[in-house]
């Protein structure tokens, strides 16, 4: 498959539209007067499994033909691609093996259980996630499905800012956390394809800035076991997602721990929701850089997922 086209997007947006949801946007004046700016935020919090990943695995285990779905389909994933992905196999009623490291978020653990994902466990590092994968792969006949570097996942992903587009006119910016790039680069092609006069900037973690110095230096750059609450972003980009990402993508900001966790707070304060750490990167970075050209526009920002393991905040009440 070649990179996803107009064509393409729209296919993806049509076939997934009866199992996923359209999520709401939201805004806050307050968050507005911090930022400058008139802010659109996206709320994949609300999406099925809940995150933005529903999406892509959505569009992927779909697009499979009956012959290659009936073997069921395959993935590693820590988390919210893993759920997606149990999810949208089972409502295409098919199997999916989901490779997991021993140490994912208990709360991503059964949620991937709870949507009918049958887990394998390994070692916490890539070579033991995609050594297990390829054993499981070989055993069942399943469908592997990347949790980011394939054009099937980037074009479903590309579905949310599409929606966005369409529930919110005239954007001047939209900005997506970054990390393997699935979302980023699906961004990117909505925003080409049917929003052009919208800028795409990627927002990262300081301490997990593989992408930023990916973009900059025009190769890529693995990530190197980073240290960031933004769990959901500690990932490296791939091939694909790179060369969309180089291609259409402006610029990527930066957020450190602690505007990562300040923009936290603000969202569940003003606007009244849950988010997982990732999601307040657009934010963080907006507020943290403060960029003058974004002063006084509409800028849109995308929420990913709420999959918080609540539990961690209650331990001192237990």
């Amino acid at each position: 498959m070649t990179q996803p086209d107009k064509a393409t997007i729209q296919a993806a947006v049509a076939r997934i539209k009866p199992y996923i949801h359209q999520t709401p946007v939201l805004s806050s004046r307050s968050l507005d007067a911090l930022a400058g700016a008139a802010l659109f935020f996206k709320c994949e919090n609300f999406q099925r499994t809940g995150s933005f990943k529903m999406r892509g695995a959505t569009n992927a285990v779909f697009s499979l033909s009956e012959q290659a779905a009936a073997k069921g389909v395959a993935t590693h994933s820590s988390g919210n691609h893993a759920q997606a992905l149990a999810k949208a196999a089972q409502l295409r009623g098919i199997p999916a093996y989901v490779v997991m490291p021993s140490n994912a978020p208990q709360s991503k653990v059964e949620g991937t259980k709870a949507a009918g994902g049958a887990i394998v466990f390994c070692q916490p590092t890539l070579q033991a996630r995609e050594a297990t994968l390829a054993q499981v792969v070989a055993q069942t006949g399943a469908a592997f499905i990347h949790p980011y570097n394939d054009y099937r996942t980037i074009a479903g992903q590309a579905s949310c800012a599409y929606e966005l587009f369409q529930q919110t006119e005239s954007l001047d910016y939209v900005i997506a956390p970054c990390g393997g790039g699935g979302l980023l680069s699906g961004t990117a092609l909505a925003a080409h394809y049917f929003s052009p006069q919208t800028i795409v900037l990627g927002a990262e973690p300081q301490n997990a800035n593989d992408a930023y110095r990916s973009f900059h230096a025009g190769y890529i750059i693995p990530a190197d076991n980073p240290s960031t609450i933004a769990d959901g972003l500690r990932t490296s980009l791939g091939d694909k997602t790179f060369g969309i990402i180089r291609q259409y993508v402006a610029d990527i900001l930066l957020a450190s721990e602690e505007w990562i966790v300040k923009a936290m707070r603000l969202i569940w304060e003003r606007l009244k929701i849950v988010i997982e750490p990732s999601c307040a990167l657009p934010l963080a970075a907006l507020l943290q850089n403060r960029p003058a050209a974004l002063q006084g526009k509409r800028v849109g920002l995308i929420l990913t997922g709420g999959n918080l393991d609540v539990g961690v905040f209650f331990q001192q009440y237990q």
